[in-house]
């Protein structure tokens, strides 16, 4: 799981074109468009929107104005019902220069004027393109409102203020096509980062809201008391942390619907993009390590737990890999109800497809002390394998002996708990391939 980088900013917007000032004899609503610019732009226009290679089919057009100093005019060209519509700037000589309407919408400065904003009817709102972008980029959103940031050579970059509260950074192509893939980014990952794309339609504070709405979706008893935007994943997951006014946490894992996905304990998120901050983890963390031994004990194994770490969820089960304080380890197959519960040294782990990483105990003496059930007592396994399941479903493994002899297939059950149910020497076996059983 990684977090999108920060645009190439400040190469970015080095290059960045914006519509001049100069371009003034633009009206300032629909109705006060001049019958003659619009004969203009429709007599104009159609064969600049060719030149731009826009896959535009112009339905009405404008012209705003030119000017006389840098022989250059500039038309505004609508598209067609619910389509992205245009300005565009072009000089006497060369390929024009085209702005989408949300960029021609965006006022040089807060509080001033749009230097040449979209007024023909069907250019009305033209933020109603970025909903349906955004969500066949994997992002739900109804956008409240929207703004231009600048062009690069390749990208166009809009910021998004969605009503749900998110906001976001879409970085469409250059020239805008809404018919070409988009890439949206949370605007809370630029937040913190050192790049001169900011989103400011909305503060961090109301952006991180949303945190409330998932703590209640959560349904954990979690009051909120601060909140902060953790990562996002390649599958436009996203992840917030919250912290609770009785000192608990969590991490909440967001689908691509905007919907909560998961719930994390702080206590269990530590390899979530770094785990909680907001909290004490080490605390949970350790209250969560004594939870484990309670339940390790009640399923009948024996673990002082000092670490763990989690394996997928499975449902009405949590597998754990444990860490136990004196340099053992196993694997905790707790239920949810309690019943049915084990816990498996390393060595047997493997029968259950699992497989310790955190300890360099091999566990093989539980393996050896299987083989004795069968009266196979010279044998001190040093090696083994898993072979596979019989018809069945029994596992077979295969166990290589100390003293170089030839070792033994062990076969288990699985149900209702993991127990060796025979075991047959490799010599008649016929499938043993450790070093020493072939």
């Amino acid at each position: 799981m990684k977090t999108p980088k920060a645009i190439g900013l400040a190469a970015a917007l080095a290059a960045l074109v914006m519509v001049p000032a100069a371009a003034i004899s633009q009206g300032k609503k629909a109705a006060d468009i001049p019958a003659a610019a619009r004969k203009s732009g429709m007599a104009e226009a159609p064969a600049l929107v060719q030149a731009a290679g826009l896959g535009c089919q112009v339905s009405d057009a404008r012209k705003i104005g030119e000017d006389k100093k840098s022989k250059t005019a500039y038309y505004e060209v609508a598209c067609g019902a619910g389509a992205m519509g245009y300005v565009l700037q072009a000089p006497a000589e060369g390929a024009p220069t085209v702005f989408s309407c949300i960029e021609a919408n965006t006022p040089p400065e807060p509080g001033k004027p749009a230097a040449a904003p979209c007024l023909l009817p069907e250019n009305s709102d033209p933020k109603a393109v970025l909903g349906p972008m955004m969500q066949k980029a994997g992002v739900q959103c109804l956008p409240q409102e929207a703004r231009g940031i600048g062009q690069t050579k390749t990208n166009t970059y809009v910021e998004v203020a969605c009503q749900s509260g998110e906001g976001y950074i879409l970085m469409a192509s250059a020239p805008f096509d809404a018919a070409k893939p988009a890439q949206p980014q949370n605007c809370l990952l630029y937040d913190d980062a050192e790049t001169n794309i900011k989103c400011i339609l909305t503060d961090k504070a109301s952006r991180l809201a949303v945190v409330d709405k998932y703590a209640a979706a959560a349904n954990n008893g979690c009051a909120v008391k601060d909140r902060r935007f953790v990562g996002a994943s390649k599958d436009n997951s996203t992840f917030y942390e919250a912290s609770c006014q009785d000192g608990k946490g969590y991490i909440y894992k967001i689908g691509v619907d905007g919907q909560l996905a998961e719930t994390y304990d702080c206590a269990k998120a530590s390899q979530i993009l770094g785990g909680c901050q907001l909290t004490d983890a080490r605390q949970a963390e350790t209250e969560q390590a004594a939870l484990y031994t309670r339940l390790t004990k009640a399923a009948g194994g024996n673990c002082e737990v000092e670490r763990y770490a989690l394996f997928p969820p499975r449902p009405g089960e949590e597998v754990v890999e444990l860490v136990c304080k004196d340099g053992t380890g196993a694997i905790g197959m707790f239920k949810a109800s309690g019943q049915g519960s084990q816990v498996l040294d390393c060595g047997r782990a493997p029968i259950a497809g699992y497989k310790c990483s955190l300890t360099n105990d091999p566990a093989y003496g539980s393996l050896t002390a299987d083989l004795k059930k069968f009266n196979y007592n010279s044998c001190q396994v040093s090696n083994s394998r898993v072979i596979g399941k019989s018809a069945k479903d029994t596992t077979f493994v295969e166990v290589a002996c100390a003293d170089g002899l030839k070792g033994y297939v062990l076969e288990y059950q699985s149900a209702p708990k993991i127990n060796a149910v025979g075991a047959t020497g490799c010599a008649f076996a016929g499938n043993c391939t450790l070093p020493g059983n072939k």
